[in-house]
This record gives C-alpha cells, sequence and structure tokens, in this order.
C-alpha cells in the first residue's frame, strides 16, 4: 500500500526522524545496543520513516518494525491499533513491547524479535 505524501510533509518526517535518532529514550537506547551492528542476523535502522509514520527499529530486509511502547501509549490504543494496520497492510509484521519489559525482561524483548524475524 501506497500512501502519497507531500514533499513538505515527507521532509518533516525526515527531519522528526533525525531529531528522535539523537533523544532515544532509555529502553530505546538499551534495545538499540542489542539490534545494532546485526547482532540479531539482520541489519536494524531506528527512528526509520515509514510512510506518514516514524517506526522505532525497522530490519528492512525482513520487513520487521519493533515498536517500544511508552506509559503514553496507555491512552493512544485506537491510534496504534490505526498504526499497526497500515504498517502491515503495507508488508511488514510489527513487534510491540512495553518499555518496562525491554529494562526487565530484555532476553524475553529479544526472543520475541528473533521470532519475528524467522
Amino acid at each position: 500500500m501506497k500512501y502519497q505524501l507531500s514533499a513538505s510533509c515527507r521532509q518533516l518526517i525526515a527531519e522528526r526522524a533525525c531529531a528522535m535518532r539523537h533523544a532515544l529514550t532509555p529502553s530505546e537506547a538499551a534495545l538499540w545496543r542489542c539490534l545494532s551492528r546485526k547482532q540479531l542476523g539482520v541489519a536494524f535502522k531506528r527512528q526509520q520513516p515509514v510512510g506518514k509514520y516514524i517506526a522505532d527499529f525497522v530490519a528492512p530486509s525482513v520487513k520487521v518494525i519493533v515498536e517500544v511502547d511508552g506509559g503514553y501509549h496507555a491512552s493512544r490504543a485506537a491510534a496504534d491499533e490505526r498504526r499497526d494496520r497500515y504498517l502491515t497492510r503495507a508488508g511488514s509484521r510489527v513487534v510491540r513491547v512495553s518499555a518496562e519489559l525491554v529494562m526487565r525482561r530484555l532476553p524475553f524483548v529479544l526472543e520475541k524479535i528473533r521470532m519475528a524475524i524467522r
């Protein structure tokens, strides 16, 4: 599925993604240390534009997107569902994990991501 964005909108999303790459949350930073340098066998990119959204982590070669949900996501369930539907229709598998789970049970999170990669 292709979503047409104006050039100015694409530029704004790209600028926002760049800023977000330099401001990772503690849970995103912890997960990035495990995803970077192909440690799970595939290359991940962080804070990557995907259509009209910015995904936390993307493995383009296997079309896996990992989203780390902080506390504010509890009030955004409907928006997150719309986002997941969009990303799924675009051909990606979406793995959602809570920031708390990343910080407390990182090996479990990594296994969940490995399963999505397979």
